[in-house]
């Protein structure tokens, strides 16, 4: 059997040989020379900023949190279909996350449900650019603009991608992205921190740095450096450096690839959608994706859990994804929301992933020829007997707990 990953870390060009780089430079402490390298490669893919690498898109959200003064009293509204960093950033200030639904075109952030979720507590919006699809950023940032909130983009997932020709991470006032091993340009851990905001930049610095001027002290600002500030130790060893600035050498080829598997997937799957057993993803209007992920949303969550249990069958991983966080007990305990999730629930019981890879190579006609196996047999076996796969008859409840957070 010709066994399938979800995903698969790779090497793309010159890692090993920067690493090595790296170790005869004779620094492999943070703020070397590939770390550098790296903050002015992001800076140029995002448009301009002031860019910070950090050892994950966690700490940059963190970062981001402190530098919005977010304190006890504060809210943050964001979608409850993220992952768990996106609002421990909020939490871990002692600020209360407000979760809202999202679209259910983008399966990001509904404008309208920001608009509705406005309070006199409301400090700023975290807008969450899924599956490498941009929000509806320019409402988004209109909407922070009329109410003098703050505009936090977790474009953790969007490295590349574009909104009416503007990358993502250019919008608000701050920007996250991560390097994990699932996103497209990877470093095994790792992240990032845009600053858009002049007024912040100075502080961003610090705060990094555990609250110390020291990076004004090596460039000769100060005399000497010492405590002047909140944070703590966000930044990536160079080791970690030098492994991200290959990848980011090839971002365009590393995108380019895998929007050629994400457009072969639409092709293969286009005929069962016009059928209505899946739906594929879609953007909103003038955005461009950078190819992250491609999913199906079923018809129901135990069709999905069938999916899954057959996929895996065939050696092929396919999981679903984030367990709304308005739904998990920590966002019960420290977060509250507002108005109606449908959507988001709906959602996070019928979405699964197929595997995306830069590796990926002929491996994408086993996985589109399986996926189109299971969905016929299950589509065939439902004119039969409807009510058979939607009670999940046969299922294993095993398959339900391949859930997956990054």
């Amino acid at each position: 059997m010709n066994k399938v990953p979800f995903n698969k870390p790779s090497l793309v060009g010159d890692e090993i040989k920067y690493i090595r780089d790296a170790v005869r430079l004779g620094q492999l402490a943070g703020d070397g020379t590939y770390t550098e390298r790296c903050q002015k490669q992001i800076s140029k893919l995002v448009g301009g900023g002031d860019t910070l690498i950090s050892h994950s898109c966690t700490a940059a959200l963190e970062m981001a949190a402190i530098l919005c003064d977010l304190g006890p009293g504060d809210e943050v509204i964001m979608p409850s279909f993220t992952f768990v960093s996106t609002a421990n950033a909020v939490v871990l200030r002692g600020a209360v996350p407000v979760f809202v639904d999202i679209d259910p075109v983008s399966l990001c952030l509904d404008p309208n449900k920001v608009r509705a979720a406005i309070t006199s507590k409301t400090r700023a919006i975290m807008a969450v650019h899924y599956a490498g699809f941009p929000a509806g950023i320019e409402t988004l940032a209109d909407i922070a603009k009329d109410h003098g909130l703050f505009l936090i983009e977790d474009a953790a997932q969007a490295l590349g991608s574009r909104y009416k020709g503007r990358p993502a991470g250019s919008f608000g006032d701050l920007a996250a992205f991560s390097f994990h091993e699932t996103k497209n340009v990877i470093s095994g851990e790792g992240g990032a921190l845009v600053v858009n905001n002049p007024a912040m930049a100075e502080r961003a610095e610090i705060i990094r740095e555990k609250g110390t001027n020291r990076s004004q002290f090596f460039r000769g600002q100060v005399d000497k450096y010492t405590w002047v500030d909140i944070g703590s130790s966000f930044l990536p060893g160079e080791l970690i450096a030098a492994y991200l600035a290959a990848q980011l050498d090839v971002e365009p080829a590393i995108r380019a690839r895998r929007l050629s598997v994400y457009d072969a997937y639409t092709e293969a799957f286009s005929d069962l959608e016009d059928r209505g057993l899946v739906t594929l993803p879609k953007a909103l209007p003038d955005c461009d994706g950078n190819g992250h992920m491609f999913y199906f949303l079923m018809k129901s969550q135990n069709a999905r859990q069938h999916f899954i249990q057959e996929m895996k069958a065939r050696g092929i991983g396919t999981p679903f994804h984030y367990v709304p966080l308005h739904s998990a007990p920590a966002g019960r305990r420290y977060g509250r929301t507002h108005g109606s999730l449908t959507v988001t629930d709906q959602v996070s019981e019928t979405l699964v992933r197929l595997p995306m890879f830069y590796d990926l190579g002929s491996d994408i006609e086993t996985v589109i020829s399986a996926a189109t196996e299971v969905l016929e047999l299950s589509w065939l076996a439902s004119l039969h007997s409807p009510a058979q796969l939607l009670s999940g008859a046969g299922i294993s409840s095993a398959a339900a707990t391949n859930r997956s957070g990054v």
